[in-house]
């Protein structure tokens, strides 16, 4: 519980969120655990496809964005997850994840559950793009090696070679954190700083070091 709200109903509504803003025909919603299980259940609730364990996470790997180098990272995601064959094979498949960070994981899931005979790969992402690092004590890369920083959502579709990628939208977000009118500027009840640029301690040792922030609009 934070703040009175539990954390995993917070992230299925953030699931039943994604359905309504980004809807797609497919056979199965699977999650790529363990931390996008909850919003995989909320988008299978809300959209009517079946909800199934299409990837099973090996427990003793851990996060794989935060080793030092791409090749123990590529490594550690084949450690880390297995594709469930005999399910996946000939289905169109939605997977959700809670994030994409520099998207080597993404690809490397992606490219596990094409080898392993789906038809179609749908990501659905239960944050907006992580477009800005965060200085507040989570180990996330330098804002050029975050793949939203410098692309698209249509870009990244391209750059990871999926049918479709979609992000819950930060108003959706704020909906699905309680925040019925979505986000209030005025009276920020949150930090979304990785997500709009907005950071509500400004990072002056970053700036002296040369980190550019967001331009003012």
């Amino acid at each position: 519980m934070i703040g009175g709200r539990s954390v995993y109903e917070t992230r299925r509504q953030i699931g039943v969120e994604l359905a309504r803003e980004a809807p797609v025909d497919a056979d199965l919603v699977c999650p790529v655990p363990d931390s996008g299980t909850p919003a995989a259940i909320g988008y299978s609730q809300e959209s009517g496809i079946p909800y199934a364990m299409g990837i099973i996470r090996n427990q003793y790997v851990g996060r794989t964005f935060i080793e030092p180098s791409e090749q123990i990272r590529n490594m550690g995601v084949r450690l880390k997850l297995n594709v469930n064959r005999a399910l996946i094979r000939g289905k169109r498949i939605i997977l959700v994840d809670d994030s994409v960070v520099r998207g080597t994981t993404s690809q490397k899931i992606k490219e596990m559950v094409l080898d392993a005979g789906a038809a179609e790969v749908h990501f659905r992402i239960a944050s907006p793009p992580t477009q800005w690092p965060c200085f507040y004590g989570v180990d996330t890369p330098e804002r050029e090696k975050l793949l939203a920083s410098s692309m698209s959502e249509e870009q990244m579709r391209d750059h990871l070679g999926v049918n479709s990628l979609r992000f819950v939208t930060l108003e959706g977000l704020y909906r699905a954190c309680g925040e019925p009118e979505g986000r209030d500027a005025s009276e920020p009840q949150f930090c979304d700083a990785c997500f709009s640029g907005d950071y509500p301690v400004r990072p002056s040792d970053m700036i002296e070091r040369g980190f550019q922030m967001k331009a003012a609009e």
